[in-house]
C-alpha cells in the first residue's frame, strides 16, 4: 500500500508566501516525478509545477518565477514554495507520484487528498 501526504495549505493574504510538502509513504521502490496540481471550483484541475528524477522542473507562465518545486529522494518528499500568492491562486492543490511500488513493482500515479490554500484581498 501507499499513501500520498500533502500539508501546509491554509489561509494567507495577498504577497504572502506558504510552502506545500507532499511525502509518500508505504511500499514504495522508487519514485519517477512529482507534480503538483490545482483546482479551483468551477475550473479544470491545471499542473502548477513538476520535477523529474534528474530534478528538471516545469512551470506554466501563470506561476513561473513565484511558485519553486523541489524533492527530497530521500525522504520520499517534495514541496512547493509559492511566493507572491494572489487570489487566483485560491485553489485545492494536489500532490501527483509517478512511483514504483515494492510489491508489484509496477509503475503508478498516486494522488493525495488535496489541501486547500485560500488567498484573501
Amino acid at each position: 500500500q501507499v499513501q500520498v501526504v500533502e500539508s501546509g495549505g491554509g489561509l494567507v493574504q495577498i504577497g504572502g508566501s506558504l510552502r506545500l510538502s507532499c511525502a509518500a509513504y508505504g511500499s514504495v521502490f522508487g519514485i519517477r516525478t512529482w507534480t503538483w496540481y490545482r483546482q479551483a471550483p468551477g475550473r479544470q484541475r491545471e499542473l502548477v509545477a513538476g520535477i523529474g528524477s534528474g530534478g528538471t522542473t516545469n512551470y506554466p507562465d501563470s506561476v513561473k518565477g513565484r511558485f519553486t518545486i523541489s524533492r527530497d529522494n530521500a525522504k520520499k518528499a517534495a514541496y512547493l514554495q509559492m511566493t507572491n500568492l494572489n487570489p487566483e491562486d485560491t485553489a485545492v492543490y494536489y500532490c501527483n507520484i509517478s512511483l514504483r511500488d515494492s510489491i508489484l513493482y509496477q509503475w503508478q500515479d498516486y494522488w493525495g487528498q488535496g489541501t486547500q490554500v485560500t488567498v484573501s484581498s
